[in-house]
């Protein structure tokens, strides 16, 4: 099963979702803004990404420039405030088993089908 952490509002995403949803395999849709991953899943979804926490932060977002720019906090102090603050995180998130990839630009969701 392919999962996909997805927000409707960006056209990335729901355009990397077409694509899964085209390939013909099911997919498992988590609108993470209202369905937020714990501190946990974040940690496994960063071990999947062979990413740190600061790589999946949305460094466009208001938030993170009026609060958390320039910060320098620990692993676990980003990965509570990704947790806190879904809308920073980078979007889309695909997970096929043990890998997954930011889907920037769409098309790289299909390389791990």
């Amino acid at each position: 099963m392919i999962t996909i952490y997805h927000n409707n509002r960006c056209s990335k995403s729901r355009e990397a979702l077409a694509l899964l949803q085209n390939s013909g395999q099911p997919v498992q849709v988590v609108p993470y803004l209202t369905d937020t991953p714990s501190v946990d899943e974040l940690k496994a979804l960063l071990a999947k990404l062979q990413l740190g926490p600061e790589d999946l932060i949305r460094k466009g977002e208001k938030l993170y420039k009026e609060v958390y720019a320039g910060q320098h906090l620990t692993t676990d102090q980003w990965l509570q405030v990704l947790q806190e603050n879904p809308i920073l995180l980078e979007r889309p998130i695909v997970v096929n088993g043990d890998r997954a990839v930011v889907a920037r630009p769409p098309q790289v969701a299909l390389t791990i089908l």
